[in-house]
């Protein structure tokens, strides 16, 4: 009983020293990353000398480029491209024109055509506009009553709704899914009120996919204000719009993903990942989605140099290609994992905006989680104290599929979906210490976890 209680008080003081001693070095990552940190600067060059970077772009070759030179700026131990097929579309030329009951004229209005879709062929789509509340309104009319028709689904995110990635995930689906609903009853083109929290007029653009069975038609985005209006106008009388799109679809073209990594003291083979995309949409310049992810992951790689931490596991950096439009990388990624029999212990990205960090989503076996979940008073100093979300992200989903614990960093989001997919998404929008507080929460997961592993 007596050498029981010694070996229970000698764990408890090894625990104890070793909380205080990563207490430690946590501040010292905390302390290099505020003051000498680099991501802010990386951001700046990225966002203003390569600006937007749809794949498949001039643009996203040059961000390649960057974040190569970037990743070997920051000391990883190797660098390297992986080669990647990704979707080259392009947005080209665009206008939405409306007419009321009662006027004889078109008037613009602020528009974004939502990405894959296809454009009107160099012609003038002309024709009444039908407006729906709801998928469920709009499953309640009649075939012909939307047969060369352009359907206007006016459905609002929920500003209800203090989780705003709750919000998007239910406003999102008439970006996905109304186009093709519209077209399989035949309607001519789609507008949609933007997937957007903002009150203001900001368009919103982002992904759709055609299904097979239907033929494609246009679909474009209007922002809040312009959706006010064509609504209170719709209730009044008829309304006609012209849509008038360059929108195609260019095939795919080769691009790469970019990645680094600090190889590991003990277990080399065994892999701790942080990353986001490096791809953005054709607007704006992709600052906080998802350049702020990219240039955090570098930082990871530079904080634990400068800090002299060799992990025991190996930390790899992994800038993605081609999220918004295809998750051609992520699936690159996850393909090249398993041919190469790699072991990855966690995938951690970072895809929610620049903002300040408040926890961790955690997608993982119930024993993994509470690996974790040890760790959270040495986190709460850094106001880091959510740990209750479960879901990963994106580009990491094909390891999850294949059973790697995932996670994802989780900032204040309650601004994001104001500017997400904007032309708004600037440099100008990203504050640096939130940006670096970011930054310093994931390093100092990366190093817990490349220290003491997932078991």
């Amino acid at each position: 009983m007596k050498l029981k209680l010694l070996a229970a008080a000698f764990i408890l003081s090894a625990t104890g020293a070793n909380a205080q001693n990563d207490s430690l070095t946590m501040r010292k990552l905390s302390d290099n990353i505020l003051l000498e940190g680099t991501c802010y600067e990386n951001l700046r060059v990225l966002c203003k000398q390569v600006g937007h970077r749809l794949s498949g772009s001039p643009q996203a070759a040059k961000a390649v480029v960057w974040g190569q030179k970037a990743m070997e700026a920051a000391g990883a131990d190797k660098v390297w491209l992986q080669p990647v097929d990704v979707p080259h579309w392009v947005r080209g030329k665009e206008r939405l024109s409306l007419r009321f009951q009662g006027e004889k004229s078109f008037k613009d209005v602020k528009v974004l055509s939502i990405g894959n879709t296809v454009g009107t062929d160099g012609k003038v789509l002309e024709a009444p506009v039908v407006i729906v509340k709801s998928i469920e309104d709009f499953k309640k009319l009649q075939k012909e009553e939307v047969k060369g028709k352009i359907i206007f689904f006016n459905y609002r995110f929920r500003q209800d709704l203090v989780n705003t990635f709750e919000g998007y995930g239910d406003a999102g689906k008439y970006r996905w899914l109304a186009p093709n609903m519209a077209a399989a009853q035949g309607a001519v083109g789609v507008i949609i009120r933007s997937v957007s929290t903002g009150a203001d007029d900001e368009p919103h653009t982002g992904s759709m996919r055609y299904a097979d069975t239907v033929k494609p038609i246009p679909a474009v985005a209007i922002g809040n204000h312009t959706a006010d209006m064509l609504e209170k106008e719709c209730v009044k009388g008829s309304v006609t719009a012209q849509i008038e799109s360059d929108c195609k679809m260019l095939g795919t073209v080769p691009s790469y993903n970019v990645i680094g990594e600090i190889r590991g003291s003990e277990y080399p083979d065994k892999i701790v990942l942080v990353g986001g995309h490096l791809d953005s949409w054709d607007i704006g310049e992709g600052a906080h989605d998802d350049g702020a992810g990219c240039v955090q992951s570098i930082e990871v790689i530079r904080a634990l140099k400068a800090a002299g931490i060799r992990p025991k596991y190996t930390v790899r950096a992994v800038l993605f290609m081609n999220e918004e439009n295809g998750l051609k990388g992520g699936l690159a990624y996850a393909d090249s994992a398993k041919a190469n029999n790699e072991t990855h212990i966690l995938a951690i990205e970072t895809d929610a905006g620049g903002f300040s960090p408040r926890g961790f989503s955690l997608e993982m076996k119930p024993k993994e989680r509470e690996h974790i979940l040890q760790y959270k008073k040495l986190f709460a100093p850094y106001g880091i104290h959510d740990f209750d979300q479960v879901h990963g992200g994106a580009d990491i989903s094909p390891l999850q599929k294949q059973g790697v614990p995932v996670g994802g960093l989780i900032p204040d989001a309650q601004r994001y979906f104001d500017l997400h997919h904007t032309n708004a998404d600037v440099f100008e929008q990203v504050n640096h210490r939130e940006l670096k507080m970011g930054a310093v929460a994931l390093t100092q997961l990366v190093y817990l976890v490349s220290k003491y592993g997932m078991r």
